[in-house]
């Protein structure tokens, strides 16, 4: 993974549900290539000598597609060797579907230039120039489109636990987290954590949301013959060089594979950067994102969004407004204060989804709280109002936020606002949320929303800290949509 820059000891044990279903996902990928490489060049030869786009074919050239057969044969192995040295099917965690596609015109370009040379020399009035460009174009279009099928149907199964490889993390200090929060926030990796073990009383011993605390380093051999591990990822500080070769030890002989995150002076992980040079593996430190012009752009977009956003939804929140005031007494707007950048409150806007006197009513509830952590969730609340259900379930009761991102006090993507009441609860890492504004929308809610653990939130709140961008941001945004639509996971 990208962010995690393991150092990897290769052992040949790896378990083999895993192995047996990349194994066969490799072959897949193979085989189906070729049949659509086929099918490319099947609809590259209708469109030269059928349609006969941009030039007609001359009669005395119009050669049938029983002859183009041997060249699709050498074609087809061709380009899946060229896919091969180009890492097509090396089926990387964590490469893009941009990645493959770049990988895939290559290949392409590769095998179609060096079929095109051999063809010329060999029977050069035989075959169409044109067809050659045809299949250049739709060998790569159509190869680009079964990686996203690809990606879609990896991701469905790796949701009902195909495919996934089971890690359990040794260390549970800060570059124990920043391995875990990484591994939250990208599931598409296909990695799923078993839990942790530390020597440290109260690190191997205290739950972190539903990831469980296996007790110390010496339950090592026990976990990994109880459990399906099929990878330990290390997370100990650097002078604790004894135990990472006990560990590396340990895992080796029980055949599973073995990770070494590298603790550079307790910097943050998301801080390194891996480079090579001559084959040189390098490390250096790279700035936090969020800073300087970065977080001018990231306020740029915010008012431009917020500005454009209060223009547009105007009629709705009329409407909104005229249903709450029809629907129960009291006022439109809900005010209440939260918790900013830099642990600064504010005072946060929503249209009022519950009646007027809801707060007093909490100290009640407090018995029906189906949140952990110091957060309050209740799936039925008997506060809501009539109205304010619907506005829940398609989050339009936060459509008033958009005033606090035009005053600075919130961003359009960032960490959910904490009540003062909460962040006196945070224990020391939750407090690294507070770095950033607080966002209408974040990883926590295209993440699960409300079914989310407390320190689940946190960690995927204090990966998009460490891990900020303009395409970040976008993406959020994007899923967000969707979610919204369909009410999911929002009470």
């Amino acid at each position: 993974m990208r962010l995690l820059l393991p150092i990897a000891w290769p052992w040949s044990g790896v378990r083999p549900a895993s192995r047996r279903f990349h194994r066969w996902l490799r072959w897949l990928l193979v085989i189906s290539d070729a049949v659509l490489i086929n099918v490319a060049f099947a609809i590259a030869y209708w469109v030269r000598y059928d349609l006969q786009w941009f030039r007609a074919v001359d009669p005395a050239y119009n050669t049938s597609y029983r002859a183009y057969l041997p060249f699709v044969a050498v074609l087809t192995v061709l380009l899946l060797v060229a896919f091969r040295l180009e890492g097509v099917y090396n089926l990387r965690r964590g490469a893009t579907w941009l990645d493959e596609v770049y990988a895939i015109v290559n290949g392409t370009t590769t095998g179609i230039i060096i079929m095109v040379v051999v063809t010329f020399f060999y029977r050069p009035l035989f075959y169409s120039r044109l067809i050659f460009l045809y299949a250049a174009v739709l060998i790569p279009s159509i190869l680009a489109l079964s990686r996203a099928v690809k990606a879609l149907t990896i991701s469905s199964l790796r949701r009902r636990g195909i495919g996934v490889d089971h890690v359990l993390i040794v260390g549970a200090g800060e570059t124990g987290l920043t391995v875990l929060r990484n591994l939250v926030a990208q599931p598409e990796y296909g990695y799923r954590v078993l839990g942790f073990l530390d020597d440290n009383p109260e690190k191997g011993r205290r739950d972190i949301g539903p990831f469980k605390a296996l007790g110390g380093i010496d339950n090592l051999s026990r976990i990994l013959k109880t459990h399906q591990v099929d990878e330990v990822i290390v997370a100990l500080p650097w002078q604790y060089h004894e135990r990472i070769s006990r560990v590396i030890a340990e895992a080796g002989r029980a055949g599973v594979r073995v990770r070494v995150v590298p603790d550079l002076l307790q910097l943050s992980l998301n801080r390194v950067h891996m480079d090579q040079v001559a084959g040189i593996p390098l490390l250096s430190v790279r700035e936090i994102t969020l800073t300087g012009w970065n977080r001018v752009l990231k306020r740029g977009v915010d008012v431009l969004v917020a500005g454009m956003g209060l223009i547009l939804l105007a009629p709705l929140m009329a409407l909104i407004a005229l249903a709450i005031r029809l629907d129960s007494p009291g006022p439109i707007l809900f005010r209440q204060t939260r918790v900013g950048r830099g642990g600064k409150p504010f005072t946060m806007y929503k249209f009022r989804s519950m009646i007027a006197n809801a707060e007093e009513m909490r100290a009640h509830l407090d018995a029906l709280n189906e949140a952990d952590g110091p957060i309050f969730k209740i799936k039925d609340d008997p506060r809501c109002t009539r109205v304010g259900r619907l506005l829940r379930r398609f989050s339009l009761d936060e459509l008033p936020q958009l005033f606090n991102v035009l005053r600075g006090e919130m961003s359009l993507v960032g960490p959910r606002p904490a009540l003062p009441c909460e962040v006196a609860q945070y224990q020391e890492w939750h407090k690294k949320r507070l770095e950033v504004s607080p966002g209408m929308t974040g990883l926590w809610q295209v993440s699960g929303r409300s079914k989310l653990s407390f320190d689940e939130m946190v960690l995927l709140d204090i990966y998009y800290v460490e891990n900020w961008s303009l395409a970040l941001d976008l993406r959020i945004m994007l899923k967000t949509i969707p979610l919204v639509i369909l009410g999911e996971g929002a009470y």
